[in-house]
């Protein structure tokens, strides 16, 4: 997307605050261990917490923005591709583990509803510590806390053009960090390189950070450690050894 049209819906978000202040999308909510998937059609979810509550780390407009139309249009054209598809009788799982290469409306938009609404939930603005259990799995497989947050912020920082970066677990129930173009998400096996179930993810799509950072997406990616909600990483972590 460029800068154009991120103005554009910038502007756009204006009006929509004015009509929906709270920024609160009635939908299901997002359960551990995955994101809560109904078939379609898929709605957005809610925010948890106020459009202001991650700032400074996370601006109020970028969340307006991010939230009610990045987030809305990746809800509406996956639920316009899959219509009258087989797709659509598919939990959003069930999609991403099926969707085929050449289905690239029903792929991007489809894993843009996914990460995102992940990505909702793994932040929070109150402060939150990794467990000592959490803390020394990661460790186990790094070799130590500050070498897993180097690997991950080198995953986000080198991303070429847009995507995200992803702690997860692997079929083999290890630890490790990957990125993915684009909306790719590590659930989407035959497509992504490293098939995995997300634990924690970074959203690096300019949108989700430049009013604020701008061409910076280092502190951006430094400033996501301060809202990082290590209690719902540990839940899906602990979710994703069991399955």
């Amino acid at each position: 997307m460029d800068k154009r049209e991120f103005i554009k819906l910038g502007g756009l978000a204006g009006v929509a605050a004015l009509i929906n202040p709270t920024g609160i999308i009635a939908a299901p909510s997002i359960r551990r261990g995955s994101v809560d998937s109904p078939k379609a059609p898929f709605e957005v979810p809610k925010l948890t917490y106020a459009y202001d509550a991650l700032e400074p780390h996370i601006d109020k407009m970028t969340m307006e923005i991010h939230h009610d139309k990045h987030h809305a249009a990746y809800v509406k054209n996956l639920n316009d591709n899959i219509k009258g598809s087989a797709y659509e009788k598919f939990t959003l799982d069930e999609i991403l583990a099926k969707v085929k290469p050449e289905d690239k409306a029903i792929r991007n938009n489809a894993g843009g509803h996914y990460n995102h609404s992940l990505f909702w939930t793994l932040l929070s603005p109150q402060k939150t510590t990794p467990s000592d259990k959490l803390k020394a799995a990661i460790t186990s497989n790094f070799t130590s806390w500050e070498k897993f947050q180097d690997t991950f912020n080198t995953a986000a920082k080198t991303v070429f053009g847009s995507g995200w970066a992803w702690l997860i677990v692997t079929p083999a129930k290890k630890l490790a960090v990957v990125s993915t173009p684009n909306q790719d998400n590590p659930l989407m096996d035959g497509i992504v390189k490293d098939h995995g179930t997300p634990v924690l993810a970074l959203d690096v799509w300019e949108h989700a950070y430049y009013l604020k950072y701008h061409n910076v997406r280092p502190d951006y990616i430094t400033a996501f450690w301060n809202v990082i909600n290590w209690n719902e990483v540990e839940s899906r972590y602990n979710e994703a050894l069991k399955g």
